[in-house]
């Protein structure tokens, strides 16, 4: 959902938001039940409802650099993606200002049977670049990407890595105005992901605002100014990167003292 045109700071408003999914359990049912459930038009299997995010709120301004952290399964990536529109909120709701491009699932929104260059083509279009725009980026995403003449091959050929470099590529040089990143340079050699690394640190310096999702802490310190620290779907703790990864890591470092303990 778009933000009418205004002068305000933020460049991501999340209001009281709650994600829900349901569980479905798989037990054994009997003729007898199964028989009994079919006449009476009730479901074989049970469902559960589970949060992934319950009465969430966040606030990103413009040109900030903004990293999601936690545990699996704390809901850092529903949130990308509920800001993404990949997901709706069950409750709530989620505003953004400004074009917005996400690199969350490894090769999300490329067709494999396109090639690469026909991906880029298709990604541009959909991103609303006229013709003029998608031409002025092709060269500087081929570039970027590092894949060669692997661009003219469909996708559905590259390896996980090709993938992921074209999907940043893409991603960064599109001219956004908020980038969302999930773990993507935990994929790719070292000098791809230090040469990432300065490129997201250039995107911000220009006044871009990023969001990102890591489990690498040095990546965080190095990308973000704020870390939001996510606890089964809700703000554990939101500060300075320096505060919050300190905490972060004395948790953390807790937790497996205790484990050890226990054993």
């Amino acid at each position: 959902m778009k933000l009418p045109e205004h002068n305000n700071l933020e460049a991501i408003i999340c209001r009281d938001v709650t994600k829900q999914f349901y569980v479905y359990s798989h037990r054994t049912v009997s003729l007898r039940e199964w028989f009994i459930r079919s006449i009476k038009r009730r479901p074989i299997h049970e469902r559960h409802a589970e949060f992934s995010l319950k009465g969430f709120n966040l606030q990103v301004q413009r040109g900030e650099s903004v990293a999601l952290i936690g545990p699996n399964g704390c809901g850092k990536t529903t949130v990308l993606r509920l800001i993404a529109g990949i997901y709706e909120p069950t409750f709530g709701s989620i505003y953004t200002y400004g074009r917005v491009t996400a690199v969350i699932e490894l090769g999300a929104g490329f067709n494999e049977e396109l090639t690469g260059a026909e991906n880029i083509e298709l990604y541009g279009a959909i991103m609303g670049l006229s013709r003029s725009q998608r031409d002025r980026h092709r060269d500087d995403i081929t570039e970027f990407s590092e894949i060669g003449d692997f661009i003219k091959m469909p996708v559905k050929y590259y390896s996980s890595g090709m993938i992921a470099r074209l999907a940043f590529s893409v991603a960064v040089n599109l001219e956004p105005d908020i980038l969302l990143m999930d773990e993507v340079l935990a994929v790719g050699d070292q000098a791809f992901q230090n040469k990432c690394v300065k490129r997201l640190k250039a995107f911000h310096e220009g006044g871009g605002t990023l969001l990102a999702v890591s489990h690498s802490l040095s990546q965080v310190a190095q990308l973000c100014s704020r870390v939001v620290w996510l606890d089964e779907g809700k703000i554990h703790m939101s500060g300075d990167a320096e505060s919050v990864l300190d905490a972060y890591k004395s948790s953390a470092g807790k937790h497996t003292t205790e484990q050890e303990e226990e054993v």
